[in-house]
């Protein structure tokens, strides 16, 4: 007997990203229900060889629900999550509302599993930013072995992070730079971004830090370390889909880059492709689809006392956001609910 699974928000980039993951990983679907806004009621989606027609989420009943899949936003997150929650139905949420709550548990499957237990509280549990995601389970295995001090992280961020409108205008401002009449004002960024980047994730914080910059050090800390002190530069990029990163580490006991490499090739999740040549290293075209988190340029930083150096580059829509999910809901599959 498996689990009767929600997806909300199955419309849109992560929804339809959630649905393809649960049939690849063969998660125990018994059946499936898909959610969306009014305006979206009827759309048609698939899930494997069906087809399934998308239904209003201000109508659902989640009575009897086991699991229910959110990539819906803060704003409906905060009206329907609750409602799900109270009807049994326990809540995976895509978005930032619950991240912070401490009663309610943030987590990447590799990194922290025992917080899954803590989902009794609320009946929610929250799915970390896509740029922390793919962070955390690179930190995870060094962190255990040397007592990470510091970290300094620097974002190439994928237009897919700011959804199909990010997306659209991206592919419009490109063609619009080759045809003339074509051309293409910025509207979902701050600036142009074909052949551009731009060093504004989310709204400026008093601190001068972007709200991007900040989730980064607060989630880390919940995830991996509170101790752990975190500064970051996030920077949305020209790249359809898949984030990179370069992390600056700085540990607490000298860890040479050789064990760092043997240590991150054995650790759950992780590709390590890092050949001193040309093109000996991943790219965000190259872990387009795939579900790992790909660790490459590791090597000692000899600035500080006990540093390290690396590049990571994972698919946002898949480990940063719907991979995490359903990794979330076979977690607590196997831990807590036992079914399937």
């Amino acid at each position: 007997m498996g689990y009767k699974v929600v997806v909300a928000g199955a419309t849109g980039n992560v929804g339809r990203e959630m649905l393809n993951i649960l049939e690849e990983r063969m998660f125990p679907v018994d059946e499936i229900a898909v959610l969306a806004s009014r305006r979206s009621q009827g759309t048609e989606v698939s899930f494997g060889d069906k087809t399934l027609k998308v239904k209003d989420i201000e109508q659902f009943d989640f009575t009897g629900w086991d699991l229910a899949l959110f990539a819906i936003g803060s704003d409906a997150t905060k009206i329907h999550a609750p409602r799900a929650a109270q009807a049994g139905c326990v809540v995976i949420d895509n978005s930032s509302l619950y991240r912070y709550d401490p009663q309610i548990p943030l987590i990447v499957p590799e990194v922290n599993p025992e917080a899954i237990h803590d989902y009794k509280n609320k009946m929610i549990i929250a799915n970390p930013n896509c740029s922390t995601a793919q962070m955390v389970v690179a930190l995870k295995p060094l962190h255990d072995r040397a007592r990470i001090k510091r970290v300094v992280v620097s974002t190439y961020q994928s237009v897919s992070g700011a959804g199909k409108d990010g997306m659209d205008e991206l592919w419009d401002q490109t063609k619009g730079m080759y045809v003339p009449g074509q051309e293409k004002e910025p509207k979902k960024f701050q600036k142009q971004i074909a052949f551009n980047v731009i060093p504004q994730i989310d709204v400026f914080l008093d601190s001068g830090d972007t709200k991007e910059e900040w989730k980064m050090a607060a989630e880390t800390k919940k995830i991996l370390d509170p101790a752990i002190k975190v500064t970051a530069t996030c920077v949305r990029v020209p790249v359809f889909v898949g984030h990179s990163e370069s992390i600056n580490i700085e540990f607490e006991d000298f860890l040479d880059e050789d064990e760092a490499r043997d240590i991150l090739r054995e650790a759950p999740g992780i590709l390590v492709v890092d050949k001193r040549e040309p093109g000996g290293y991943t790219t965000p075209v190259e872990c387009v689809g795939d579900f790992a988190t790909f660790v490459s340029r590791i090597r000692q930083d000899v600035t500080v006392e006990n540093g390290l150096n690396l590049w990571c580059v994972s698919d946002n829509l898949r480990k940063g956001a719907a991979l995490n999910a359903v990794q979330i809901a076979e977690l607590l599959g196997n831990r807590v609910l036992k079914k399937g």
